[in-house]
């Protein structure tokens, strides 16, 4: 069966922490999910929420747009084609779509 997750991306090129996604929650350690311990590298399934990343290749050329698909496919486990940006693409604020087997 397959899930699709809708996310709201708050991206932020030429940033020096990245690569980085962050869910901005308060108390909450930058770039790790809820429930998941330091070291613990297995995949989580996402949720629909906002999330900030910060990825260090600038908005030339689409080079941030290539980047922050990659890092959300690593992030989530899934391949890079189960990556879509919706909408945004020349914005900082972007909408994407993930499908994943659940």
């Amino acid at each position: 069966m397959t899930r699709t997750v809708n996310l709201t991306v708050h991206v932020k090129p030429g940033s020096r922490k990245g690569p980085l996604v962050s869910g901005g929650e308060p108390g909450r350690e930058p770039g790790r999910e809820p429930g998941r311990e330091p070291g613990d590298d297995a995949p989580h399934a996402p949720t629909d929420a906002a999330l900030t990343v910060f990825l260090q290749q600038r908005a030339v050329e689409g080079a941030a747009n290539d980047a922050l698909v990659k890092l959300l496919a690593k992030h989530f486990g899934v391949s890079k084609s189960a990556v879509t940006i919706v909408r945004g693409h020349a914005s900082r604020i972007k909408h994407v779509r993930i499908e994943h087997d659940s």
